[in-house]
């Protein structure tokens, strides 16, 4: 059970960019999420799984004596989805709805922020060890492309790039 979980599902045992595979597993549960219930629903989950991830990546590092393992994407889960919370947030107050575009963007921002691991975020990934340090950098780095894909959604709709982007 331990490794479905910080597997997300398997996801996070694709061959190449487990990351990768991880972030998009979590943005398509994310979009499923959002498309039935409130984005405080998704907050919410992405807070309690952050919550048991940190738990269970501490006893799993401490069993297998590893950091950061490359297989454990759950931290890339709980990334896309703050991304999602704070992008969707923003949509919500322009009364829009979230779309593919959207999405996309959030995965792509979270993605170069959780790879590129700049300030913070980096600082982060090197220094703070177990569940919390594995669990922070990918909370930090959502955040980070929440915001920044909130900005070039606006700037999107504002000169009207995507007509149609609610599909």
């Amino acid at each position: 059970m331990q490794k479905v979980f910080l597997t997300f599902f398997y996801s996070g045992l694709f061959p190449k960019a487990p990351g990768t595979a991880g972030t998009i597993a979590g943005a398509v549960l994310g979009w499923l999420v959002l498309k039935i219930l409130p984005v405080s629903a998704l907050f919410l989950l992405a807070v309690l799984v952050s919550i048991a991830a940190i738990s269970v990546i501490n006893k799993y590092e401490a069993s297998t004596n590893t950091h950061d393992n490359s297989q454990i994407v759950i931290d890339e889960v709980v990334g896309i989805w703050l991304a999602m919370c704070i992008s969707a947030d923003f949509l919500a107050i322009t009364g829009a709805q979230v779309g593919a575009v959207q999405v996309l963007l959030s995965v792509l921002f979270f993605r170069f922020f959780d790879i590129a691991k700049p300030s913070v975020i980096g600082r982060i990934d090197r220094n703070v060890k177990g569940g919390l340090g594995v669990m922070g950098d990918d909370i930090v780095a959502g955040i980070f492309a929440g915001i920044v894909s909130a900005g070039v959604w606006n700037l999107i709709k504002q000169f009207e790039i995507v007509q149609n982007y609610n599909f």
